[in-house]
């Protein structure tokens, strides 16, 4: 039996419905759009597709291997991340450094999870936010990662959550910690990820 066309009003409304659509998916910038609650905000990272798998060192200088995100690991390996963060409060800041010799911001997360977990992470904020599961502000926990966009075109800054709203990062003064309810930090905030989750 041959289809019937659709009828002019049904098509208008398929129209509007897709205008709508992508206006909406255009909406979603890198500063995250917000509802009218703050601590839930959207992010641009929740329209692409995102990476579930990370390559780890391997012991004993064999290939690395792949390992779903995320990264599940022995509670006492998050403890020790969290005092290692907080150990290497003071460094300088370095740009493109990645050792206790200095930091950048993702220089700082790339050096501390591959020291204890192993993982081969790529070297921009920008990259390491397209990795593992997005996770609510109101859902963070110590380990995850969290992502601001400073310049407003795209994701430029990364620190580590340590828990009670605070993070390790390497600003322009060195490694600090700060609250993410600091007025500038809420109004960067653009998205957290979970890379590392209890075993």
């Amino acid at each position: 039996m041959p289809s019937l066309p659709l009828p002019a009003t049904h098509c208008r409304t398929l129209l509007l419905l897709g205008t709508m659509a992508a206006i909406l998916l255009n909406m979603a910038g890198c500063q995250s759009f917000r509802s009218s609650s703050w601590s839930e905000p959207e992010s641009k990272y929740s329209l692409k597709k995102r990476k579930s798998y990370i390559s780890c060192m391997a012991e004993g200088g064999r290939s690395p291997v792949t390992r779903p995100l995320p990264l599940k690991v022995p509670e006492q390996s998050l403890e020790r991340l969290i005092s290692s963060t907080k150990n290497t409060l003071g460094t300088a800041y370095r740009s493109g450094g990645a050792s206790p010799q200095g930091f950048d911001c993702s220089g700082l997360v790339i050096y501390l999870y591959k020291q204890h977990f192993r993982m081969i992470l790529p070297r921009s904020a920008q990259e390491l936010a397209s990795l593992g599961p997005l996770v609510a502000r109101s859902q963070l926990q110590p380990g995850d990662l969290v992502f601001f966009s400073i310049g407003g075109e795209r994701i430029d800054h990364v620190g580590i959550s340590i828990g009670h709203e605070r993070f390790v990062h390497a600003a322009n003064s060195g490694v600090i910690m700060s609250d993410l309810l600091e007025h500038y930090y809420q109004n960067h905030y653009a998205c957290a990820a979970r890379v590392v989750t209890r075993e």
